[in-house]
């Protein structure tokens, strides 16, 4: 009982972190504020560093558990705030971003997200395969309309580079529109491509999908 409520405390923490850091960003905040957003950072961090230290301390392999995934998502997750400290983030806004990663906490402490982590190890070969493919499917598609297109828009479709744009943006099926074919060749090619396109959408939800089912299987099963 007291590791679930520990385990929902984190969670809030998380989300807390989250909506600190998206109001951040927001113009003019008073002075007020900004002390009340960097005193919930502060707690938030040593709460979480806490967590870092004793997890190290329990662990049975130290350096196992520091090299892992969630050690890894862990340091990271308190790393930003203590850079802060001695750096101005203001050159380094990147750094601010990492407070990003917390949200891969959850993972540990929701099952749902547990699950879909564990679909995604099953289906990671096959995920990562379905990228290679689609990045050699975004080269042929920019290759493609470069060659239909560059000689009516010149200026749109200078190179294989600039006409990458048109590709990611056709073959994932949102079509911005602000580059678009002009020739008959190039619209034909277009079509093609945005039939591979809804392909390029479905292929990974059904992959997930299938290995979501398996682990709800498997935990049936035990």
């Amino acid at each position: 009982m007291a590791g679930k409520a520990f385990d929902i405390f984190i969670q809030v923490l998380i989300v807390i972190s989250i909506l600190s850091f998206t109001i951040e960003t927001l113009p003019n905040l008073e002075i007020g504020i900004k002390d009340f957003l960097f005193a919930v950072e502060t707690f938030v961090v040593i709460i979480f560093t806490i967590e870092y230290i004793l997890r190290i301390y329990v662990a049975d392999k130290k350096l196992g558990y520091i090299f892992s995934f969630y050690g890894v998502v862990d340091l990271i997750a308190i790393a930003p705030y203590y850079i802060m400290l001695g750096v101005d983030l203001r050159s380094l806004r990147i750094l601010r971003m990492l407070r990003l990663f917390r949200m891969l906490k959850l993972v540990r402490y929701n099952k749902a997200t547990q699950r879909f982590y564990s679909a995604f190890v099953i289906a990671k070969e096959e995920i990562v395969l379905f990228g290679v493919v689609t990045i050699m499917l975004l080269y042929l598609s920019s290759v493609g309309i470069y060659y239909f297109e560059n000689g009516t828009q010149p200026e749109q479709f200078k190179s294989i580079f600039h006409s990458f744009w048109w590709a990611v943006a056709t073959l994932t099926t949102v079509g911005y529109g602000d580059v678009y074919p002009v020739t008959i060749g190039g619209r034909i090619f277009t079509f093609f491509i945005l039939m591979i396109g809804l392909g390029i959408v479905a292929v990974p939800a059904g992959l997930l999908a299938a290995a979501l089912t398996k682990v709800k299987a498997d935990e049936a099963n035990e």
